[in-house]
């Protein structure tokens, strides 16, 4: 009875801290910008980008969903298995299931299995900071790809990142990403945008449509903090099946306009996830060179919001999050923990984040 008694109390202290949080985050130094760490943070800031942001303010918001006695854990990723809907830009992962063994003399029985393919970039995954590059001028597919142009997240080169063709990535690997553990927004572009549809491929998500989407679910007095994740449900995992059977999932998608990029960078966000392939609207027959890129990318950059989360805001990436049963239970705020595998030199990560948070019906 005592622990109980004791709740809210140390929920009143806790929303103390949030309700103090701009003099809290002046304490500990200016917000982190990309690729600048807060003060107090021990870091490689180059390589870190947004995580820079999780620090004591973030888990003190996240405790305040955990400590809701209503709360509910939520399962934000996709089950994985051989029959899910694969990226045309990574291998499959390919399931072989072992047959129950033994050890001899013993008693004990055993089963496992082997995965190959790209593990790190199939199924509900986060992309690593050193995932994409960019050059300086539209690469000929006639002549040598400009390997040594490339430049990084904080401007780091080839030589550094990637010295030799089969080198792991040396710096902005999945190992340098942290641990994020901090509080979520969730926006259901679904009802807001799409009045109950799920988004149709190539539409955007703009700036003005996530602050419009704040408002309309009671968050505009809240808005975006620093070290927030946020999530978009726009309805498209409708077209994750397994067995993937229409293959349509990974053919087209809705995503981020240009300026929905600039203005998360300003919000300072650690990582955004969608139920999307590609972050980036993609309409169809874009992938087969059959329909042009979103209007706003600029010349040269079809998927530029890959390109400016990974490369200039620092930026981490969850892609095709699930988020159904988070929309429908309207949890519009919670605590989120997403933990990349510890994978030497890798480009992404499987990962499994889950939502804790108290529904609203």
């Amino acid at each position: 009875m005592r622990r109980w008694m004791a709740l809210p109390v140390c929920a009143v202290v806790l929303g103390s801290t949030i309700a103090g949080e701009k003099g809290a985050e002046a304490d500990a130094g200016e917000p982190a910008k990309a690729g600048v760490a807060p003060a107090g943070v021990a870091s490689r800031p180059d390589e870190i980008g947004m995580g820079a942001t999780q620090r004591y303010e973030t888990r003190v918001r996240c405790a305040l969903s955990l400590l809701h006695p209503a709360s509910r854990v939520y399962e934000l990723s996709q089950l994985r298995s051989g029959g899910m809907p694969v990226s045309p830009f990574g291998a499959a992962v390919d399931y072989d299931y072992h047959p129950s063994g033994g050890l001899p003399f013993t008693r004990h029985a055993f089963n496992g299995e082997t995965m190959c393919g790209d593990v790190g970039s199939q199924g509900t995954q986060i992309d690593a900071l050193g995932h994409f590059g960019v050059i300086d001028t539209v690469w000929d597919p006639a002549t040598p790809f400009p390997t040594e142009s490339i430049r990084y997240f904080g401007g780091l080169t080839q030589a550094d990142v990637k010295p030799a063709a089969d080198s792991p990535l040396l710096r902005l690997g999945i190992e340098k990403a942290p641990p994020i553990v901090t509080s979520a927004v969730l926006l259901d572009a679904r009802t807001y945008l799409g009045q109950g549809d799920r988004l149709s491929d190539g539409q955007l998500i703009t700036a003005a449509d996530i602050q419009g989407m704040l408002v309309a679910q009671g968050l505009g007095h809240r808005g975006l903090l620093p070290g927030d994740v946020l999530y978009i449900y726009t309805g498209w995992e409708d077209l994750w099946l397994d067995p993937d059977v229409l293959g349509e999932y990974y053919a087209k998608g809705p995503g981020l306009a240009v300026d929905a990029a600039f203005f998360l960078e300003e919000q300072q966000i650690v990582a955004v996830g969608l139920d999307v392939p590609f972050m980036d609207p993609v309409k169809e027959g874009q992938l087969q060179g059959q329909a042009p890129p979103q209007p706003d990318a600029p010349p040269g950059l079809p998927f530029f919001i890959h390109h400016y989360n990974l490369t200039q805001a620092g930026i981490y990436q969850i892609e095709n999050a699930h988020l159904e049963e988070l929309a429908a239970d309207e949890v519009w705020t919670s605590c989120t923990m997403i933990l990349p595998l510890l994978e030497r030199g890798a480009a992404g990560s499987a990962v499994r984040p889950i939502a804790v948070g108290t529904p609203r019906r």
